[in-house]
């Protein structure tokens, strides 16, 4: 069992986290709302773009499909049939969670209203990057702490998790739907809404059957070294 001590310091961490990383963001979002750019922003379009070619845009389309409603929507229903026998209430709680980064998205669009490189409407935040960064947040906490699984298999899938979410991000500069800029405007925002999201239901699990935080930590302590 944790102490209470100890799951204070957690709060106090993925708090301190989310501030900073939502500090981060309203820096982003206020510069993209009066259409500034980063210094980066361009010079990563003008290295990146020359590249462009009919295999790899067929590629990066196909990378990018996954942040698509009709690409994460199946994974999501896919996630939380795979939850279902594992933990139902994460089963039942990942579509709302991942419904509240639609809403963070469209709302964090509207506000900033910054066109996109190609001069599409509403660059920034990048939704993509966001909503795959909560998704695979998530996939990479749940496996962390639900999987029994050995602590090598569990880290080697953490780190899928984090590569599918960086080669979208790469995938959206490349076909020159969003500044550099919009997707580490989208990492922030959605990484913001992950922690905020993972502390607060795990203090609502644990009032609702006390312990329950607890065993979503033991099974990283309690694995067997890689």
């Amino acid at each position: 069992m944790l102490g209470d001590m100890k799951k204070r310091v957690i709060r106090y961490r993925l708090t301190a986290g989310a501030c900073g990383l939502l500090a981060a963001y309203l820096v982003l979002a206020l510069a993209a709302a009066q259409h500034h750019f980063l210094p980066l922003d361009r010079s990563v379009r003008a290295w990146v773009q020359p590249m462009r070619s009919g295999w790899l845009d067929i590629s990066m389309e196909t990378v990018s499909f996954l942040g698509e409603p009709a690409g994460l929507i199946p994974l999501i229903l896919v996630a939380s049939a795979v939850l279902w026998r594992a933990s139902r209430r994460w089963a039942l709680l990942l579509p709302v969670l991942m419904a509240g980064t639609g809403v963070l998205q469209l709302a964090g669009k509207w506000a900033a209203d910054r066109p996109r490189p190609n001069a599409a409407p509403w660059g920034f935040p990048s939704g993509h990057v966001l909503s795959l960064a909560v998704f695979f947040g998530i996939m990479a906490f749940l496996l962390v702490t639900l999987s029994e699984r050995r602590r090598r298999w569990r880290v080697s899938a953490c780190l899928a998790c984090g590569a599918a979410v960086g080669l979208v991000a790469a995938s959206r500069i490349y076909l020159d739907m969003h500044w550099l800029s919009d997707v580490i405007g989208g990492f922030a925002l959605g990484t913001a809404y992950l922690l905020i999201a993972i502390g607060t239901t795990r203090t609502l699990f644990d009032r609702a059957t006390p312990g329950a935080a607890d065993a979503l930590i033991e099974p990283l302590e309690a694995s067997p070294p890689a």
